[in-house]
């Protein structure tokens, strides 16, 4: 149970240009971001209780005055992600019924972003349908960050702000390494679009790992395209859940030539034993963004770290509330 208090900041009170002022709700997949955003924004997350009853159903109640409110909720669809998920669509439901003036639904991460077509014969596209609920929910407009496919911005019919982690791992990478001898690298063919963004922006080559998926959560690397022998390889990607393709890529890219390998992902998903199969391999360091909330595996982790998107995420609330441009950002 996530019982949302003040973070012990001083109370600030922050209208936005259209009357009403900022609420921040939190529900319980990432406490730590939460109270990270609050922090950078001067502003006590809303009391709010989010629990359950015996029988796992979940209850909300917002035990401040929301009328008129601009409120932000902020909340994963992590693991569990049905339960997250669910919670979400409460807590909007909730600030709906209270009169809040605009609810923006703050996702930093989207879950169901992978099923976002049909892969078969009868199966779903379960983003569009995650998409309708917090429509229908009541929110007014989504705040999320690297969506795993830009087209699911379309699956809303209401505004919809994907926000971007590169230009943080760019800032990251350019402090961290001799920018010289680096090489970005595509993971899959699907992700060259986003490594090669990244490359240009700091006037790296770029690489790609052609490979081949057998089935669900395993892949077999096949070759490299592209000269990286020399090269500190950096792969870049959105999701890094069973870890399987960036070990299965490290080993290629070694074998290959590269020099050290480093992979910077947006959301360490990183199910099952993808903790212990990361730390056991040839990877220099995984670095990933806490829009999920860092296990404690993750934590201990010799060879993995955190860059925390709460600053991101927290501007473009700001920006929201102003009615400024929040694409500004990445320019």
């Amino acid at each position: 149970m996530l019982n949302n208090a003040s973070t012990g900041l001083q109370d600030k009170t922050v209208t936005s240009a259209k009357n009403g002022d900022i609420k921040l709700v939190a529900g319980n997949s990432n406490p730590a971001l939460a109270n990270a955003i609050a922090a950078h924004l001067r502003i006590p997350l809303t009391k709010a209780i989010v629990r359950r009853f015996a029988d796992m159903e979940i209850f909300v109640e917002i035990q401040e005055n929301v009328r008129g409110s601009d409120v932000f909720v902020l909340q994963s669809t992590s693991y569990p992600a049905n339960d997250h998920l669910m919670e979400l669509l409460i807590i909007i439901d909730a600030l709906r019924r209270a009169s809040a003036r605009r609810i923006t639904a703050v996702i930093p991460y989207f879950g169901y972003a992978r099923q976002d077509r049909k892969v078969g014969s009868r199966s779903p596209i379960s983003a569009k349908l995650v998409a309708n609920l917090i429509t229908n929910a009541g929110a007014d407009r989504v705040l999320t960050l690297d969506l795993h496919a830009g087209q699911i911005q379309g699956f809303f019919d209401i505004p919809t702000d994907n926000l971007y982690a590169a230009p943080m791992m760019v800032r990251h990478i350019k402090e961290t390494f001799d920018l010289a001898n680096v090489m970005v690298v595509s993971p899959d063919v699907g992700g060259v679009a986003r490594a090669r963004g990244l490359a240009k922006r700091i006037n790296a080559p770029l690489a790609i790992v052609d490979k081949r998926r057998e089935r669900a959560g395993e892949s077999e690397v096949m070759n490299i395209i592209g000269d990286v022998t020399g090269h500190t390889c950096i792969l870049i990607d959105d999701i890094v859940d069973s870890g399987g393709t960036l070990v299965n890529a490290a080993d290629a890219l070694l074998a290959n030539g590269a020099k050290d390998v480093y992979a910077y992902i947006t959301h360490g998903v990183l199910s099952g034993g993808a903790v212990a199969r990361i730390t056991a391999s040839k990877l220099k360091e995984l670095v990933i963004t806490d829009s999920i909330q860092p296990t404690e595996a993750v934590r201990v982790a010799r060879n993995v770290r955190v860059l925390s998107v709460a600053t991101l995420i927290g501007e473009a609330i700001e920006r929201t509330a102003a009615e400024e441009s929040v694409s500004s950002l990445f320019n």
